[in-house]
Parts: structure tokens; sequence; C-alpha cells
């Protein structure tokens, strides 16, 4: 009885048992997990320069989605990566740290091609390259179509990862997409703990 009556008093007071939450943070590519030469602008979303970077949320829903948009072609890659991944080394997909498709269509895991897009669906300037990860497989969409080129292997926690070289500049998509995900797929969320 004694604790009902506090509690009334403190509402009196002003003092409503509410807690302020903090704002979450915006998904965007990690400065402090980045290649040496790696140029990251456009507040977190635009990579240029040599090599690559990781984003600064791990994906640890079931289902994720992310975006990326080649703005300039050259060398580049997509996909997911662990925080072990050799960012200054391109191409990735050269050790069990990196998932990713490469610019000429293949995908690339511990130095082994895993998967191919079909030969008449390379990615293009101005296209829209989607990635989903379900915690066992890696799905490529181009422009929204499934590409129906799955791959497999990355073990741990992983990130959204992109690398460029030779000119190329890719733009990432962690929300407001391009093309809605497919269906049960989610925009990255940041894991949230409560104490």
């Amino acid at each position: 009885m004694a604790g009902l009556f506090s509690c009334c008093l403190d509402c009196g007071r002003g003092n409503s048992g509410h807690v302020t939450l903090k704002e979450m943070p915006a998904v965007q590519l990690d400065t402090h997990h980045m290649g040496t030469d790696v140029v990251i602008v456009k507040s977190g979303r635009r990579i240029c320069g040599t090599g690559g970077c990781i984003a600064n949320a791990p994906l640890h829903q079931n289902k994720s989605y992310f975006e990326f948009k080649i703005q300039s072609t050259g060398v580049w890659g997509v996909g997911v990566a662990t925080q072990k991944a050799n960012l200054n080394q391109v191409p990735l997909g050269r050790d069990a740290h990196s998932l990713v498709l490469r610019q000429d269509g293949t995908v690339y895991h511990n130095n082994e091609e895993k998967n191919r897009l079909p030969a008449n669906s390379l990615p293009q300037e101005g296209d829209i390259v989607g990635v989903t990860y379900d915690h066992v497989e890696l799905n490529l969409y181009l422009n929204g179509k499934n590409m129906n080129c799955p791959a497999s292997g990355i073990r741990g926690t992983v990130f959204p990862v992109v690398y460029v070289d030779d000119s190329a500049i890719l733009d990432c998509q962690f929300s407001d997409f391009y093309h809605a995900p497919p269906q049960g797929y989610q925009k990255i969320l940041f894991e949230q703990q409560i104490f």
C-alpha cells in the first residue's frame, strides 16, 4: 500500500516514471571500418576511392534487405562481411570473411566462385543492386528483379559491405529503398538493449 501511495505522490510531482529513449542511429557506412584509401561522403551513403567499407550495423535480424546504386562503373563489389575482412584489398571475396557480388556478375567467398548472375543481367551505371541476407543465404536483385543467384558459406556476425576501385562510385540505401524489399525482408535494424 505504501508503494501505491508513493507512486501517486511521484505522479503528482511530475515524475511520471517514463524513460526518455535515445533516438536510434542511422545505418550508414562506418568510417571506423574502411580501407585507408576509401572516401565516404553524402552522410555515410556514398563510397569512392579504393578499398572497402562495412556498415555501422550488423545483420542481427532474421531477414535483412539493403541496396546499392551504381553511380559510376569501375571495379566494385557488394555483399556481406565480418569485421575481420581486409578492407584494403580489392576485390573482396578472397577469404572466409566476405561474400560479395563483383562487377563482373560473379559471387565470391573464400576465393571460390559461389554463383554467377545471368549473362544478360550484369549491373550497369544507374542500376540498383538489392541484397537480401537471412543468416544462411545471400540473394541478389537487379532493379527489383530477383536474379535467383543464391550464395552461402560465410559464418559469424556480418555487416553490409561495399568496395570500389578504378573510378567506381556506389551509393548505399539502408532505408527509403528504390524498390520494395521482398516479402518478409526489411531494412537493417539496430539491436536494442533494455537494461
